[in-house]
């Protein structure tokens, strides 16, 4: 039988998920890092459209409504731009830790963590109206 290449990484992929599972101890940060790695590239390649409405409402706040109007949709279109080059490297790149990425944000070296900040096209406390974040579900993480 003939298999083509997009088998062979389908199923590479479901070996690592599906290993992980069976091996998780109490520090699977091994395993749980890169799958953090993966769907946030898959969100951010999916979702980088709402960087300009996200974009829209930072420079009104900050610069007022007309400017939001003009310099927040080019710079949507360019952190869009941005958004899906970041999301497709992580996507390429989620088994394998990158250089100046460090999990923990005040750390340095080699990690899993964002390229890009914010982490998500749509941060916790951007959310407009509760529409993706219910403020019951937040943990406050200075509690």
């Amino acid at each position: 039988m003939k298999f083509g290449k997009s088998f062979w990484v389908m199923l590479f992929v479901a070996f690592i998920m599906v290993g992980g599972s069976f091996t998780a101890k109490a520090d699977d940060a091994w395993i749980m890092r890169p799958m953090e790695k993966l769907g946030r590239g898959i969100t951010n390649t999916a979702f980088c459209f709402l960087e300009i409405p996200m974009a829209w409402t930072t420079v009104s706040e900050e610069k007022g409504n007309l400017a939001g109007l003009t310099y927040g949709t080019l710079r949507g279109v360019c952190y869009t731009i941005a958004r899906v080059g970041v999301g497709v490297v992580d996507i390429i790149t989620f088994p394998f830790p990158l250089p100046n990425c460090p999990d923990d944000r005040d750390d340095a070296g080699w990690g899993y963590g964002a390229i890009m900040r914010p982490d998500w096209v749509v941060p916790v406390g951007k959310d407009w109206n509760n529409f993706l974040y219910d403020d019951e579900s937040i943990v406050n993480p200075a509690m």
